[in-house]
């Protein structure tokens, strides 16, 4: 880590917004995920990663085996700077992904057989997977499933958009999260690169501030 680099680049921002960096990479967390598989609607995959980044989930996994579309900026609102967004053609290779990272793979879905929110262990490392808009979640990730999980709703509608489910779900399991001794913050390594991640596309022209802080060291 070179930390002198870090404290240069710092000296680019506001005391305010150097602190306000500090205040948001303590409360990121990758205890916690989000999958969307195929989501037709592009406006739901980016108020999705607004949602992951209100709730400090840092990363975002989006699989487009029947649909390719970018996020739209608009809508996230700038999240993509802040969220790591990662793309998959196979809904396959994210569940091997994740659950070689210690994930649980937890599909959720309204069926019977599903934890209620409220009952949900928050305690284990997850990934929530949230389906298409009239599809819900496929075959393979419902077989895949480590557990199921659902929001309890009271009316005649039974299933709720996606940017929603994903908006309550995350509330209320980050919100338990970190009521634990759960050891849920970004370790220091991951903090000085996410921050690094965000100095360079904060600062303008940094890649050429970078290179000129190289030059007038290495002499």
């Amino acid at each position: 880590m070179d930390l002198d680099l870090l404290k240069h680049l710092q000296t680019y921002l506001t005391e305010h917004r150097n602190t306000r960096f500090q205040k948001v990479l303590s409360e990121r967390t990758r205890h916690f995920t989000v999958v969307t598989e195929d989501v037709y609607q592009l406006h739901n995959t980016s108020a999705v990663m607004r949602t992951c980044d209100v709730f400090g989930i840092q990363d975002l996994h989006v699989v487009e085996e029947k649909v390719s579309k970018r996020i739209d900026k608009e809508i996230a609102m700038g999240a993509q700077k802040w969220v790591d967004f990662k793309r998959y053609g196979s809904i396959k290779d994210c569940i091997v992904n994740l659950k070689s990272s210690g994930y649980q793979i937890i599909a959720t879905t309204p069926h019977d057989n599903s934890t209620l929110l409220h009952e949900f262990d928050v305690t284990k490392k997850s990934a929530f997977f949230f389906g298409r808009e009239s599809e819900g979640l496929s075959d393979v990730v419902m077989n895949a499933a480590d557990g199921f999980l659902k929001i309890p709703m009271y009316g005649f509608t039974e299933s709720l958009n996606i940017s929603v489910s994903a908006a309550i779900i995350l509330q209320s399991v980050v919100s338990k999260m970190k009521q634990t001794n759960v050891n849920w913050q970004l370790s220091e390594e991951e903090k000085f690169k996410l921050e690094m991640q965000w100095l360079k596309k904060t600062i303008k022209a940094s890649d050429e501030i970078i290179e000129r802080y190289y030059a007038e060291n290495s002499k």
